[in-house]
């Protein structure tokens, strides 16, 4: 018997040998194509081939493209595991055309490698082609030798493929393999054509005309070519069986569920061991291609399809987490063909094991509120809407979850009163948001929320990725469209553009249509919504419009290598000041890094020296930065770091970097840094490149503020500290090690010269050399009192020429002016003995007014201040004397 493995081998073998290149599975997440969810077909990853926008070095190609159909317009969720061929994830085995060859060769390698490859009896084949196709119908008569009554002419859509309204189509013919007249149902375009007995296997897509808006087609001037055949049915034919789920591949990851389970795996509760082996393929893949579960966009599909397994876990009687356990079986089977599956599977381990740890918790009291509320209800009665959207927005148990635990007992959900609910807390929240202070105009994002739903970021794996523009706003409103130099904010159905957030800036780069180009200075985010800011460089920029976006690669670069290096940063500062050290605030740009951080004192150069060092050590390690999804709860259970003031939803990004040897200080001994936090980051510490810090401030009343810089910024920095040592050095004529010790001594001499310059001025005034004669002292209302105007001396002279006047005096005061050019310095003086009743701050502040001065101050017995002239000392000297008179 050939296993699903050896048919896909087989399948891509043969079209190899017919100058096929053989091309790895395209993605989940579509790359090309931003109104899709998932990748669907073979064909997706090729679109861009087909309309000739794109160009590689193969015309013909073949693939077993991963798909997933679990959201959008293609979702088969609710039919997976009560039906023979449906599934979440799937693969499609395809080969390809390029305005290679057409028709004829596509019709014969099909037949071919399903009679003579594949061995299965052409006598059990038959074919559908458009009813106007007689070129297909023709050749099929000639290669397959197939009557008349064997080739069905179909009339429909069912027969005819577009890629959408406009652009590339064309016939279809289909081949289909009768299960024999013992199964029911009629060929395809009979009344019983739904039936089981006739079973499509292969779809070959002529993709031959160009159909515009008002309907009129043009032959194509590349004719291609685009086929699909699912391996699951192909699988099930050639294993002789009738349920896609009955293949080898599938049967072994049921009998790990049931040996998970404890459950019999064809027993009366098969229907749970084919939910749970479906979708830990579809969950598996997912979280391979970078999807996370979370409660929007792609990650809360993943999430669905995740808790509607782990819900038939519990139905199997599950007591612990299963899922988890079934992985190493699914690597086994399908690592050799996708080696991304065997990379993730840590990753997948730990993801699902934790999401249904938490589930577990959700799904028992979900449950019992649910059993609760239908308690009440009469025999088959829908739950209301109020009631399903408590057990969802209260205690977080989702509405698909509400509708497949009620299926089983033949109820419903009131989904018009759901929605209702849901709306009535989306307008509580919008009012709480225009009362919060913020922008007016900010609630327009709501409305965009509300209509298209949030945005969807791609940032953590992409730079450039295909979105929908999904509305245009200016001047706070939504408008059709923008003209060049108009400036306004692009909202996206998905984009790699990271909005302003935990202490990142966001992303710049441009977005082009096919009728302009945006250049984007800014990305915000408002209700979920990523706002692209910026200024319309080229055309016109259209709401509705499918574009290429493209982040600025090299600030993108720096941004994340001065984030991780804040993590790094943050963990080495607790090491070497102690665990009181906690994140205050944080700036990611892309020329430098900001850090606030709890500390009551300045760093001492040794310990920026030793920060700046244990930083760069974890950079030198070159360890690989990962991330996981967790609970808040579960990451500080962990050890995790969390921002000061930053609100948590109800799962949080745990981004760990730096390894150890079990030293770590949180539950995860083996890791450096660990925090909670939803920003872009390196691959490996080692991409920061280097580490430089300019130095400790004060932010704030216990708060301390490093800045740094990293990468090829930390280099030029560090490059002209050499070059400003080096040209030191030569000023010095020292080498560049003797300069410390060089300035040291230069700045000693400096220091020892002005005290002896500051000495021989005050000799000088002192000898009446630095201004007027040194006045004899006179009495003054009984108090010897001298005043003398100085040149050549400055204001931090007059202190200790005052003291002298004070010594000499024995018992007086004491009033000097000192010209500095331009500018009075005025000191006075009054002995000790009589600065009770006499204040040196009174004659300064009546001198200081003269000069043209305000105030003045100081002690009883020495004060300072100063004037914009000397040029009426005599006045001021007056003054003076009237204060010392009393």
């Amino acid at each position: 018997m050939k296993t699903l493995n050896d048919i896909r081998s087989t399948f891509l073998s043969y079209f190899g040998k017919q100058d096929h290149a053989v091309v790895a599975s395209g993605p989940l997440v579509p790359r090309n194509d931003p109104t899709l969810m998932f990748a669907n077909s073979g064909m997706v990853q090729f679109k861009n081939l087909f309309t000739g926008v794109e160009t590689r070095d193969y015309k013909r190609a073949t693939t077993a493209q991963k798909c997933v159909r679990a959201g959008g317009k293609h979702n088969d969720l609710d039919n997976v595991g009560y039906t023979a061929r449906h599934h979440t994830f799937f693969e499609m085995l395809g080969n390809f055309s390029f305005g290679d060859y057409f028709k004829a060769e596509a019709i014969a390698f099909a037949w071919e490698l399903l009679t003579k490859d594949f061995g299965i009896d052409g006598n059990r084949l038959l074919v559908t082609v458009y009813h106007t196709d007689d070129e297909a119908a023709d050749i099929w008569k000639k290669v397959a030798g197939l009557p008349d009554d064997r080739i069905i002419r179909i009339p429909t859509d069912d027969n005819f493929w577009r890629m959408g309204p406009t652009g590339p189509c064309g016939p279809c013919t289909e081949i289909f393999y009768d299960h024999g007249d013992h199964i029911p149902g009629g060929p395809p375009g009979s009344p019983d054509e739904d039936g089981d007995r006739f079973i499509e296997i292969w779809n070959i897509v002529f993709m031959q005309n160009e159909q515009f808006e008002d309907g009129s087609m043009i032959p194509l001037d590349m004719q291609s070519i685009d086929t699909g055949m699912g391996l699951e049915r192909i699988g099930a034919l050639m294993q002789g069986k009738h349920d896609n789920y009955d293949t080898d591949l599938m049967r072994s990851l049921i009998e790990a569920s049931a040996d998970a389970s404890n459950v019999d795996p064809y027993g009366d509760q098969n229907v749970h061991h084919r939910v749970i082996a479906d979708h830990l393929r579809s969950t598996s893949f997912l979280i391979a291609d970078g999807v996370m579960p979370s409660n929007e966009g792609r990650g809360y599909v993943l999430r669905r399809i995740m808790r509607r397994a782990m819900r038939h876990a519990h139905l199997l009687g599950a007591t612990d987490p299963m899922m988890y356990k079934l992985v190493p079986t699914l690597v086994g089977q399908m690592g050799a063909a996708y080696p991304e599956l065997g990379q993730a599977q840590p990753l997948i381990t730990e993801t699902l094991h934790l999401e249904e740890t938490r589930f577990k918790q959700t799904l028992e009291r979900g449950l019992k509120l649910l059993e609760d509320e239908v308690s009440g209800l009469t025999e088959g009665a829908d739950l209301p809407g109020a009631a399903a959207f408590k057990l969802y927005d209260t205690y977080g148990f989702p509405l698909d979850l509400t509708q497949d635990a009620l299926r089983e007992q033949g109820r419903g959900v009131d989904t018009d009163g759901f929605d209702a609910a849901m709306a009535e807390q989306k307008a509580k929240a919008r009012a709480a948001w225009a009362g919060s202070g913020e922008a007016a105009d900010a609630t327009v994002w709501f409305d965009v929320a509300d209509q298209h739903g949030t945005t969807d970021f791609l940032g953590y794996e992409l730079e450039t990725a295909e979105g929908q523009i999904v509305a245009v706003v200016s001047g706070g409103a939504s408008v059709a469209s923008a003209q060049k130099g108009d400036d306004v904010h692009i909202a996206m159905n998905q984009t790699p553009f990271y909005a302003e957030s935990g202490g990142q800036v966001g992303d710049t780069g441009t977005i082009r249509t096919e009728t302009g180009l945006l250049r984007v200075r800014d990305t915000r985010k408002t209700a979920g919504v990523f706002a692209h800011i910026g200024t319309v460089e080229e055309g016109t920029i259209e709401a509705g419009q499918a574009a290429v976006l493209e982040v600025d690669h090299a600030r993108r670069t720096d941004i994340r290598a001065n984030h991780s290096a804040t993590h790094l940063l943050h963990e080495a500062l607790r090491e070497a000041l102690g665990d009181h050290v906690a994140q205050r605030g944080s700036l990611n740009a892309s020329d430098r890094l900001r850090f606030d951080f709890s500390h009551a004192k300045a760093l001492s150069l040794q310990e920026l020296e030793a920060v700046e060092a244990e930083v760069n050590a974890y950079i030198r390690q070159n360890a690989p930065v990962e991330t996981r999804i967790m609970t808040p709860d579960d990451a500080r259970a962990l050890g995790a770091q969390a921002l000061f003031g930053e609100k948590y939803g109800d799962e949080v990004r745990v981004v760990s970097m730096g390894r150890q040897d079990g030293s770590g200080k949180g539950a995860d001994k083996n890791t450096y840094s660990l925090e909670l936090c939803g920003g872009t980051h390196v691959t490996r510490t080692g991409d920061i490149g280097a580490f430089v810090t300019l130095g400790d401030s004060a932010s704030s009343a216990g708060v301390r503020r490093i800045e740094a810089l990293t990468g090829q910024a930390a280099l030029d920095y560090l490059r002209r500290q050499d070059h400003l040592l080096a040209r030191t050095a030569l000023d010095l004529k020292a080498t560049a090690a003797d300069v410390p010790d060089r300035v040291k001594a230069l700045l000693e001499e400096r220091k020892s010269l002005s005290n002896e310059v500051a000495q021989l001025r005050r000799e000088l005034a002192m000898a009446g050399s630095g201004g007027t004669s040194t006045p004899e002292a006179k009495d003054v209302g009984g108090i010897r009192f001298t005043a003398q105007v100085l040149q050549g001396v400055t204001g931090k002279d007059l202190p200790a020429l005052v003291d002298e006047h004070k010594s000499n005096l024995g018992s007086g005061a004491v009033l000097l002016i000192a010209d500095t050019g331009g500018k009075a310095a005025v000191a006075a003086g009054v002995t000790d003995d009589l600065k009770d009743q006499l204040s040196a701050v009174d004659i300064v502040k009546a001198a200081v007014a003269e000069l043209g001065g305000k105030g003045g101050g100081g002690r009883p017995d020495m004060a300072q201040g100063g004037g914009p002239s000397a040029e009426n000392a005599d006045a001021a000297i007056a003054a003076a004397e009237t204060v010392v008179k009393g």
